[in-house]
């Protein structure tokens, strides 16, 4: 597809080698035909103007000329007066083979219970837009320089501060470090701590297990899988594992829907202490909690043996890519190293402007209504599944937007799936976030994120039956 630049002459790239035999003339009229016939010059794509180019390359305006005239008549470019030379479709005389006929496209779905992502559409764009503007009216001109690798100071007080009101976290701005999300986070997190000799990492099961494991194993470390019942994960079977460090999601475990217990947090905590070991606490979604006040982060309790990741994927979009790790003191240096080492840094004005929103209280206020809008299709999905599939039971709808259907005994998780996609409704199993595999129990793990409230409704009126 030919791209219409700006009304400015567009910028082409030729070289002229001065000191060969070859004119310069003939230089360029190769080059121009080569690049036509190997497609880097799209059919009509338009060409600098003559007197443009001769300018880019340093020779008279009439050599170009001949070198235009010569590719029209030969039927590379075309010319008319008081327009642009573009490029020829040559293509289009020769004789190809048809191209196969695109495969149909998938029906629209009726529902789509895909887990983890949040409401696309209700994304605060016009907040976000205003930010930026706000960002770049502000920001002084050395904000438009590569910046601190660990993140805007700026930002990082401002999240400091938010933290500490929202999630009981015991940090400072100096303890921050902003980077690309969560899996940025982890990895940069577990190098350093790779450097001090912790490369054994658990991973609750089910769980995160692939992202985990990839984070791993890049750090040249290894990973193990530990059990994860009613009441979190099972500090005991993590304390024979020989890992030193373990990523939880204690606020609304990944992806049972499980909140840590209150006993287990205490286990996991004295026995990061006991074994010298660091828990990677990821805090994804714990803004969203319906039944009381989100429970504070594991990190206010252990600043030193714990590391806390956040980010706006959940909060705002996962497009943003901007997340923060809250780090023990001893810790800072090292991840602020590996960061700098990662990328020297997240985009600045993108920072500025996640602290002009959360500054001015549009932060707040959008988490006030996403909290409001995932109530309402929390209670869909449980009205619509009483009324249409009354054996099933559901959990994990303390917080986040997911929750955890149980299907009877013996059913195939696989087998409802495909069934539900059958009748245009997207249903997935737990088995997929077991490391081993097999569906015991069988389960479904339903989002209701991106999914509104009629299309919950329709949804399971459509699957119900195949629940029972």
């Amino acid at each position: 597809m030919a791209i219409e630049w700006s009304t400015s002459a567009p910028e082409l790239l030729l070289t002229l080698d001065r000191e060969a035999s070859t004119p310069l003339r003939v230089q360029i009229e190769s080059q121009l035909r080569d690049a036509v016939r190997s497609g880097r010059l799209a059919a009509g794509e338009r060409l600098p103007s003559s007197r443009s180019l001769a300018g880019q390359l340093g020779v008279s305006r009439g050599v170009v000329q001949e070198c235009f005239e010569q590719l029209v008549a030969e039927g590379y470019l075309t010319s008319r007066s008081g327009s642009a030379t573009r490029v020829a479709d040559i293509a289009s005389r020769e004789t190809v083979e048809p191209s196969p006929a695109p495969a149909p496209a998938a029906p629209r779905l009726i529902a789509d219970f895909a887990s983890g992502v949040p409401d696309l559409g209700l994304a605060p764009r016009d907040d976000w837009a205003w930010a930026v503007r706000e960002a770049c009216r502000t920001a002084p001109n050395t904000a438009f320089d590569y910046g601190d690798p660990r993140g805007d100071l700026r930002l990082r007080e401002v999240l400091a501060a938010y933290v500490r009101r929202v999630r009981a976290v015991d940090t400072t701005a100096e303890r921050i470090v902003v980077g690309a999300g969560f899996q940025q986070g982890l990895a940069i997190v577990l190098r350093a701590l790779a450097e001090t000799g912790r490369t054994v990492v658990a991973v609750e099961d089910p769980g995160s297990i692939g992202t985990v494991t990839a984070a791993a194993r890049a750090a040249l470390g290894d990973c193990v899988a530990v059990p994860v019942d009613d009441l979190g994960i099972d500090v005991a079977a993590l304390d024979v594992s020989g890992a030193r460090v373990v990523v939880v999601t204690p606020a609304h475990q990944w992806p049972t829907g499980v909140v840590l217990a209150a006993e287990r947090r205490h286990e996991l905590l004295a026995w990061a202490r006991e074994r010298d070991a660091v828990v990677i606490e990821d805090d994804y979604d714990a803004e969203f909690r319906y039944d009381r006040e989100p429970v504070g982060s594991l990190q206010g309790l252990a600043p030193e043996h714990v590391v806390s990741i956040g980010t706006v994927s959940k909060s705002l979009v996962p497009a943003l890519r901007l997340g923060w790790a809250i780090l023990p003191e001893w810790l800072v240096e090292p991840v602020g190293v590996a960061k700098q080492l990662a990328d020297r840094g997240a985009p600045t004005l993108d920072q500025l402007a996640l602290v002009a929103l959360m500054e001015s209280g549009r932060y707040d206020r959008h988490l006030r209504r996403m909290r409001s809008e995932y109530a309402k299709r929390r209670d869909a999905l449980v009205t619509s599944l009483v009324e249409h599939a009354p054996g099933v039971r559901l959990t994990g709808l303390a917080a986040g937007f997911h929750a955890v259907a149980h299907l009877p005994e013996g059913a195939d998780e696989q087998a409802v799936a495909d069934a539900a996609r059958e009748r245009r409704v997207g249903l997935y199993g737990m088995s997929r976030y077991r490391s081993a595999p097999g569906p015991h129990p069988p389960q479904l793990v339903i989002g209701f994120g991106n999914t509104g409230v009629r299309a919950i409704q329709d949804g399971i009126a459509t699957v119900g039956p195949l629940l029972l």
